[in-house]
């Protein structure tokens, strides 16, 4: 009788990349990625004191009048290096500790781009595509908002949750390609304060367009059986974008 014990297997360390879709039979692979982050701040009666912060700044970042606020401003800050949004976010709130400017912590977004393993460019995916759509000048009006799923939708199998995501994607393929809205989506697993699971930008020309996607998209699979929640959503329309080069 063989008394040998069983060694315990080691687990396997789970890869970190992202990985796209298979090119010349290989697939797609990447260390980098792209952090977003959403403040908001109200009682802004001179904006030109964030302005110049965020020229004085190295990130790329958007500055938003806020449409259900009549003295609010978001600011969005992209970033391949979280800590960078820690130290721009710092020296907005310097700013922002003035009496006549207050923060709003409940509004705030991070979310980093991500990958589903179907990306014909990875890269463009992960860096370019997501800051094209921010800081397009053609693109002046913004929705942002987080969401989370039911647990239930994990527990469908892999096929079924493809079909389900694929009804989603489809409609918002459409209004691309109308040039109505593109968008900007988000992994926040274990970044949020609420607990939710992605964060999603929506931009376009007009409002009326980003708010019948959203509309429309109410009326999925996905939304009507799997989303355990919504929001807060943040409307705003392009004051001014700060492009960096590189």
């Amino acid at each position: 009788m063989n008394t040998e014990q069983k060694r315990p297997q080691r687990p396997e360390p789970p890869n970190m990349q992202e990985v796209g879709a298979l090119l010349d039979g290989k697939p797609q692979v990447s260390d980098r990625r792209l952090f977003f982050q959403l403040h908001v701040f109200k009682d802004c009666l001179d904006p030109n004191r964030i302005v110049e912060k965020l020229e004085k700044g190295s990130l790329n970042a958007v500055l938003y009048d806020d449409l259900n606020h009549p003295t609010g401003l978001g600011v969005l800050l992209a970033a391949e290096d979280p800590a960078a949004l820690i130290i721009e976010s710092r020296n907005l709130l310097d700013v922002s500790n003035r009496s006549d400017l207050s923060y709003r912590p409940e509004m705030t977004m991070t979310g980093r781009t991500y990958s589903s393993g179907r990306e014909p460019n990875l890269e463009e995916w992960l860096l370019n595509k997501p800051l094209q759509n921010v800081l397009n000048p053609d693109f002046p009006w913004a929705i942002w908002y987080p969401l989370r799923r039911s647990p239930e939708f994990y527990r469908l199998e892999h096929r079924e949750r493809g079909r389900i995501l694929g009804e989603h994607a489809l409609l918002g393929r459409g209004y691309a390609a109308g040039g109505y809205a593109s968008d900007i989506r988000l992994a926040c697993f274990g970044l949020d304060t609420n607990d939710n699971e992605f964060v999603i930008g929506v931009v376009g020309p007009d409002l009326h367009p980003l708010s019948r996607l959203i509309q429309d998209m109410r009326q999925t699979e996905q939304t009507t059986k799997y989303i355990e929640s919504l929001g807060p959503f943040f409307v705003g329309k392009v004051q001014k974008q700060f492009a960096r080069g590189g």
